[in-house]
């Protein structure tokens, strides 16, 4: 297949608290290595700015979504997520991202790849990245897509529909295991860890053992040079153990650093992606956070609030707000068992018309 610089068919979204451009699979070439010669050119890398393509400049603005119609029996659709690097020759497909997913069922809906139904629409999706399904539902008004709603999520000013997402597959996706070394809590450059992985590959560690306080700005911490050289030392020696292999040029497991909650929520999280912190937090970052925060003896569990009851809402609070997880757990340490993982998010189209790419891909 060869794409030129005539263009290729593009929706540019917002889902959730980042933006991504979604194709449908069939309209990126075949071959990985011309997809990601392709896309590098769509979004402007390698170059902090992006200046010569579509990328935001910042991680949260330079992720790519690939759906398709899924031919397993348990799903409708298939979707690929794809990070982009700002400012190095890099496609990853190393993980899932949560917020690009609250925008795909639109995506499908809008051209055609499934029919809506009235009032509301669920679709079982294929995270491709994890193999693990996703149940999301959607407002569909008269069998129609809308953008327009009462939702609200921090991090994203005004409203939108509510897109709502489970996770039932999540624990252990990506690492084998919700747990991957059978522990609560390791010990690494003589910080107190949590390696876990329910939906998303994360390290959680107590802000303190890094010498910070956790309440510091996105800003604070990106200047942080003695900050970041900690945390990459002890995410390099997390990924093997993780069972993630090298993750020296990898984009997980993401680092977070939790301390108590201020704002009412349930922990207070300042996360890296990997060497840069996140202006909020992902979706799926934040359900493996809050299970976290449910394992006693974790340096997440030190700090959370808990609340009462079955079905419990964490808050996960970031520097732009809280993302608020339902979740239900049954059993406890290591034998704990995830029964819900559920978040609302929000999506919108920004446009949908035709990329340019700057270099012939076949």
């Amino acid at each position: 297949m060869t794409i030129d610089i005539d263009g290729v068919p593009c929706t540019w979204m917002r889902g959730g608290t980042s933006k991504a451009a979604y194709f449908l699979k069939d309209d990126l070439p075949r071959e990985t290595a011309a997809r990601d010669k392709l896309l590098l050119s769509i979004m402007g890398s390698p170059d902090p700015r992006q200046i010569d393509g579509i990328g935001g400049a910042d991680p949260l603005c330079s992720k790519v979504a690939v759906v398709s119609l899924s031919k397993k029996n348990n799903a409708r659709l298939d979707y690929l997520f794809l990070q982009v690097s700002v400012d190095h020759a890099i496609v990853s497909e190393a993980q899932n991202c949560g917020n690009i997913l609250s925008g795909v069922g639109q995506f499908a809906l809008e051209k055609n790849l499934l029919k809506a139904e009235t009032g509301k629409t669920s679709m079982a999706i294929y995270m491709v990245n994890s193999d693990q399904i996703a149940e999301v539902t959607l407002e569909t008004p008269g069998g129609q897509v809308t953008y327009l709603g009462d939702a609200r999520i921090d991090g994203v000013p005004g409203t939108a529909a509510p897109v709502l997402q489970n996770f039932p597959q999540a624990a252990g996706s990506s690492c084998g295991a919700l747990l991957p070394t059978g522990n609560q809590c390791d010990i690494l450059d003589g910080c107190r860890v949590t390696l876990i992985d329910n939906g998303m590959p994360v390290v959680v560690v107590s802000a303190s053992d890094i010498g910070v306080s956790g309440y510091e700005s996105r800003d604070e911490l990106d200047a942080n040079d003695d900050v970041k050289r900690k945390l990459e030392s002890i995410r390099l020696q997390a990924g093997p153990l993780m069972n993630l292999g090298n993750v020296a040029d990898k984009t997980v497991p993401k680092m977070t650093l939790v301390a108590g909650p201020r704002n009412g929520g349930v922990v207070t999280t300042r996360t890296f992606i990997p060497h840069r912190c996140h202006a909020s937090i992902g979706v799926l970052g934040a359900v493996s956070v809050a299970t976290a925060c449910m394992l006693p003896g974790s340096p997440a569990a030190d700090v959370a609030q808990i609340p009462a009851g079955d079905d419990k809402t964490l808050a996960v609070e970031h520097p732009i707000g809280e993302t608020s997880v339902v979740m239900n757990v049954t059993g406890s340490g290591a034998q704990i068992k995830v029964n819900k993982a559920a978040i609302l998010r929000t999506a919108r189209k920004l446009f949908s018309g035709t990329v340019y790419p700057s270099v012939s891909c076949d």
